[in-house]
């Protein structure tokens, strides 16, 4: 019997490496993301807007107009209409972490390069921003790097221009949809590569005017992206902005005044970038991929020493396009600032791993058997980083289980004030029972206390004044019972006893429902 052609192998590995990398999604119950459950919710009702056994036709509405996290609400609410809805959730999660993969390897092919270096960056789909649940912004990073891909391939693919042109204005505005920083990449990578990418009608010593013919359908292709991103963002950000200096989730002062804008300082985010990439378990044991990723590039480099002699042009003209990418990555990592307040926030670490995914790319060309060890060592990486997160995602599971007991015990539209002191887990390092009110308003078909229907960049609103809570769901101690409580039937309460907090209320007023630990879901009596 044959062996398989080193390319048939590869792609086998690679493939592979995609699937191992997606594992922990399925691992429990649970997933430890932290805006996980208010993005649920949120899908829930725009599921269900119409529907009466939820409170979601009196306390909400669909915003009506475009916003960021429409493509993904929109892609995960299709879904929910043939799985239930955690399960879509999951394989949308799962279509992003081989996406990334997937997009690299399109990019590098594009750029006329080895695509199976794109498998060593799989780790960087998890870390810290998915940890936090930044979907809609981890969405956008394989559509972003499928749109670098396509508008290369539109300007250097002549027969068949036009249609690559389509592609990368799609691919814009579907990444638009998903999230609006990552535009904020392609605002400077695409410039980038049309002033570095040949056309054929180059080497035609054809005048400057006949030369700028072909490269006309990619630069048309960014003018839908472009004009929907003045259209929201421009329009958003010039719209006055509900001053208040030192309250949370609001701006405190002009858009880029001094007194808005929060940095971290170049020391601050060197020593952070590494520790964003892999920062998922707290006893660390998943930031050993970091390890295995060096090793492979060190590996990498050691067999690219005997690439053909044909391909050392090409090599290096490749990885200069590469490398001017990840330094711009790496430059939105370093200059941008930390929060916008009242606009975005957690700005800047975003990038950590749009720039750790390009420079994982940076591999010289290959003889067909160092393909395969590439492609090897991508699968190497995958399941270094999916055996821990495997196990640490099923022990967290385990330790929501409580939360889902409590959970179980509310009753039909329940109105659940979140009254979480300890959001902290001792599985994952993010805290990630912040949201846990939320779990509650979805299955059940009620409201918590803290919505991102409060938010612009939300396709929900509130239909009506939303109900009185504390100025940010990190504050619980702002509770008070006699001027908030009257708009809850349920109180979910971690970290401290029921009874320090409502002490006579209870059998009077509230009953345990039901408890687990340190979580206690109280309600009216």
């Amino acid at each position: 019997m044959r062996l398989p052609r080193a390319s048939t192998l590869a792609t086998a590995l690679f493939a592979l490496a995609c699937l191992v990398a997606v594992a922990p999604l399925w691992a429990g119950a649970e997933l430890p993301l932290v805006d996980l459950p208010q993005h649920l919710h949120l899908i829930s009702v725009l599921q269900r807007l119409q529907d009466p056994s939820t409170l979601y036709p009196e306390w909400f509405a669909a915003r009506g107009q475009l916003t960021p996290y429409l493509g993904y609400y929109t892609a995960v609410g299709w879904l929910s209409k043939l799985m239930p809805l955690e399960a879509a959730n999951r394989l949308f999660l799962s279509a992003y972490v081989a996406g990334l993969a997937l997009s690299l390897a399109f990019l590098l092919r594009a750029l006329g390069r080895q695509p199976w270096a794109a498998a060593l960056a799989l780790p960087f789909a998890y870390g810290d921003s998915l940890a936090w649940g930044f979907i809609n912004y981890c969405a956008a990073l394989p559509l972003a790097f499928f749109a670098c891909g396509l508008f290369l391939k539109a300007l250097g693919d002549a027969p068949r221009r036009r249609a690559w042109a389509a592609g990368v204005a799609a691919c814009l505005l579907a990444v638009l949809l998903m999230h609006v920083q990552a535009f904020a990449f392609l605002a400077v990578a695409l410039p980038a590569l049309l002033l570095t990418t040949h056309v054929p009608e180059d080497a035609t010593g054809l005048p400057f005017r006949a030369r700028l013919a072909p490269r006309l359908p990619a630069l048309a292709s960014v003018l839908p992206g472009v004009g929907l991103f003045f259209a929201w963002v421009v329009l958003r950000a010039g719209a006055p902005a509900e001053v208040e200096a030192g309250a949370p989730w609001k701006a405190w002062g002009p858009m880029l005044s001094p007194q808005n804008l929060a940095w971290k300082s170049f020391a601050q985010n060197r020593e952070d970038l590494l520790s964003l990439l892999a920062n998922q378990l707290q006893d660390g044991s998943d930031r050993a991929v970091l390890g295995w990723v060096g090793a492979a590039l060190a590996v990498a480099w050691a067999l690219g020493l005997w690439a053909p002699p044909e391909e050392k042009t090409r090599r290096w003209t490749g990885l200069a396009r590469l490398a001017l990418l990840a330094a711009m990555a790496l430059g939105l990592y370093f200059l941008l600032p930390f929060d916008i307040r009242g606009y975005m926030y957690y700005l800047n670490p975003r990038f950590a791993h749009l720039a750790a995914a390009l420079c994982v790319l940076l591999v010289p060309t290959l003889r067909p058997s160092g393909e395969v060890a590439l492609a090897a060592a991508g699968l190497a990486v995958a399941a270094a980083l999916s055996v821990p997160l495997w196990r640490g995602y099923a022990a967290f599971s385990a330790e929501a289980a409580g939360l889902r007991e409590v959970t179980a015990a509310a009753q039909p539209k329940a109105r659940t004030f979140g009254l979480v002191f300890n959001a902290a887990s001792r599985v994952v390092t993010h805290p990630v029972y912040l949201h846990a009110a939320a779990r509650v308003a979805r299955e059940q078909g009620g409201y918590a206390n803290f919505s991102f229907a409060l938010t612009p960049h939300s396709p929900v609103k509130y239909a009506r004044p939303p109900p009185p809570t504390a100025s940010s769901e990190w504050r619980p101690q702002q509770f008070n019972y006699a001027t908030m409580g009257p708009s809850y039937d349920h109180f979910l309460v971690k970290g401290p006893p029921p009874e320090r907090l409502f002490g006579p209320l209870l059998g009077t007023e509230l009953e345990v429902a039901a408890r687990a630990g340190d979580v206690a879901l109280l309600r009216r009596r």
